[in-house]
């Protein structure tokens, strides 16, 4: 074989570099030991990892207590509004000896209960997201709310008013409430 001749010059580079990288491997030492990692890096990553993750739960935390409070806050004055309105009708129909007395009644009655019922689905769907003191102000109106309809569904011509006007008290000082905790829009 020819040394100069391109293929045997390249074999016998390649050969003298396996044998040079062999014999500088075989000459090397070996660390003994078991290797670990620096205990004050280690520990400044932990805490780093930890303190971001508590960040992105906390901000995920907010993101989901804001989104609640404006979807329940948005939606009561038109859903409790409606009621409001039917409720006065009702009134007017009593006080006036209007003919569709009855079936004004039962239109605010069923209305109330009915803004009951999405205010108390708001509530539910929000869960843990929605602060408890927004909770617990807008199941006190559910509460009034049913209750109102209760007394309404009760009135006639000859019915005391005194338990009407005091279950439309307390719906009316539960709206308040909810409106007064609740973000100014």
């Amino acid at each position: 074989m020819k040394v100069l001749d391109p293929r045997g010059f390249g074999l016998v580079c390649a050969t003298l570099a396996v044998v040079a990288g062999l014999t500088i491997a075989g000459c090397a030492n070996r660390v003994d030991g078991v290797a670990n990692p620096n205990a004050a890096d280690l520990a400044a990553y932990k805490t780093a990892a930890a303190s971001s993750s508590a960040a992105a739960t906390s901000s995920r935390k907010a993101a989901a207590q804001t989104q609640a409070i404006n979807d329940n806050c948005g939606q009561f004055p038109s859903t409790t509004g409606v009621g409001v309105s039917k409720y006065n009708d009702f009134i007017n129909a009593h006080d006036s000896n209007a003919p569709d007395y009855a079936s004004r009644r039962d239109a605010a009655a069923s209305t109330l209960d009915e803004a009951a019922e999405r205010v108390e689905s708001g509530v539910s769907t929000a869960g843990d997201s929605l602060p408890s003191d927004l909770a617990a102000k807008f199941t006190e109106y559910v509460a009034a709310a049913r209750l109102l309809a209760s007394e309404s569904r009760k009135m006639t011509y000859t019915a005391p008013v005194g338990p009407l006007n005091d279950a439309s008290r307390r719906v009316n000082d539960a709206r308040n409430a909810v409106r007064e905790a609740c973000p100014k829009r």
